[in-house]
């Protein structure tokens, strides 16, 4: 099988898993949308052109959310791309957090390919809680959830220049609209 149709197969498996997941944002976003995105950020602003990275984008929730086995990402998709998946994973036995003290203790020890996607996956995510955060977070928790991904990043650095580039840019326009939104 060659990359393209490894991806996309990824892309398929990861659609089917994310099924009837919904994001938390207001607009209850399909859920697939969110790891297109992420490969997409790699692709297209990180210049990213590792095949394996770009598939362990499609796939960097199917263990967290859905059930799936680092073993089953292996035998499918290779252990390069499991490797990175299970490197960019939460415990959720874990309360969370523990879980978001761990992401903030373990970003600099994360492999180059890992901490690229985990780069990515914060811009979708601060994009998401600033254009569309869910309805019952209030302004408190938009700007700690915001300082909570800077301090993730800051064991990013160094890892892909135009990928912290947008991150930047996408924590100035979240603290532009929070430091405007009384909400």
């Amino acid at each position: 099988m060659n990359d393209l149709n490894k991806l996309l197969e990824a892309a398929s498996f990861a659609a089917k898993r994310h099924t009837h997941q919904k994001r938390k944002g207001s607009d209850g976003e399909p859920y697939i949308n969110h790891p297109i995105e992420v490969a997409n950020l790699l692709a297209n602003v990180g210049h990213i052109n590792d095949f394996d990275i770009l598939i362990a984008a499609l796939l960097h929730d199917t263990v967290e959310d859905t059930g799936v086995t680092k073993e089953e990402l292996a035998q499918q998709f290779g252990e390069q791309v499991a490797g990175y998946v299970a490197e960019v994973t939460d415990d959720k036995s874990l309360p969370k957090d523990e879980r978001k003290r761990r992401q903030v203790e373990h970003a600099p020890h994360l492999s180059h390919g890992a901490k690229q996607i985990k780069l990515a996956d914060k811009i979708s995510n601060i994009t998401d809680v600033t254009n569309n955060p869910p309805h019952d977070w209030p302004h408190e928790r938009k700007v700690a959830y915001v300082d909570w991904g800077e301090n993730v990043v800051a064991g990013l650095r160094g890892a892909n220049a135009d990928l912290e580039k947008r991150f930047d840019e996408t924590v100035q326009k979240a603290r532009q609209k929070f430091g405007s939104d009384p909400v």
